[in-house]
């Protein structure tokens, strides 16, 4: 830590900290500033967050003197008038009954959620097997908004609230990436265990995410597609608008799908 925090002062490098409102990203958010190491906070709102969450974001730099996060969200609005030229164009010559195109063309304009948005315009729901949400949502705004900008007046550091304990797919993952670019992407607390999170939030007075006392082990998406049954029984139990909002989500993405069938 001692060195790379040199090389950062040393560099005058800009400290981009992807934030979720998690314990992880908090226990990030923490670090830096007990480092005393200028850092501006990222959020990404994917439009399926819980409003605990957003709250917990909104307000963290309130409960430790810290940075304020910036939100930003991912935009697909420009991608919408080509979705609706090839369900105009293709869709009747693969057979697509001209009701359904009609009923896909009434319902496809951007609704300025992001997660709905994607959806509609993969026709699908993202899936353990097809997690085209994180990359979407996350990872390319980030870059867009947020690193491509600042490269330009510099280098940069990712800071990102990785831990190997979290899976093995993260375990695989190195604590340093040099980009070709002039960023790098850091993960300061790969080793950390639970417990340790935990620690640091007590160490400095800050209260982790609410929705954690509530049986919820993941506070992003809500639900998050990694989500264990028992996650998704407690926030059905809890949260029952989070259920309707997504089953409104469901008929709309049904009736902009091309073949009734991917809804079977």
């Amino acid at each position: 830590m001692n060195k790379f925090k040199q090389y950062i002062r040393k560099n005058n490098v800009q400290n981009k900290l992807s934030f979720s409102g998690g314990k992880d990203s908090t226990a990030l958010y923490l670090l830096a500033m007990k480092q005393g190491i200028d850092f501006e906070p990222v959020f990404a709102d994917t439009g399926n967050e819980h409003e605990i969450t957003l709250e917990y974001v909104h307000t963290i730099h309130q409960k430790t003197g810290g940075p304020k996060v910036k939100i930003i969200k991912a935009d697909f609005s420009d991608r919408f008038e080509r979705k609706r030229q090839t369900i105009a164009e293709k869709w009747p010559d693969d057979g697509v009954p001209q009701d359904r195109v009609d009923r896909a063309l009434e319902l496809m304009h951007p609704t300025g959620n992001p997660m709905l948005d994607l959806c509609m315009l993969k026709g699908r729901f993202p899936s353990t097997k097809a997690r085209f949400c994180t990359e979407e949502l996350k990872s390319i705004p980030m870059t867009q908004q947020i690193m491509f900008p600042a490269l330009k007046n510099g280098p940069v550091i990712s800071w990102q609230g990785v831990r190997a304990q979290e899976s093995k797919r993260r375990a695989d993952m190195p604590r340093i990436e040099w980009c070709e670019s002039r960023a790098v992407i850091w993960r300061p607390i790969f080793y950390w265990k639970h417990e340790d999170v935990f620690a640091l939030h007590r160490e400095m007075g800050v209260e982790p995410n609410p929705l954690y006392r509530v049986g919820m082990g993941r506070v992003g998406c809500m639900p998050c597609i990694m989500c264990q049954k028992s996650e998704v029984l407690t926030m059905a139990q809890r949260f029952p608008d989070h259920v309707e909002r997504l089953a409104e989500w469901e008929d709309i993405v049904a009736n902009v799908s091309k073949f009734d069938d991917l809804f079977d």
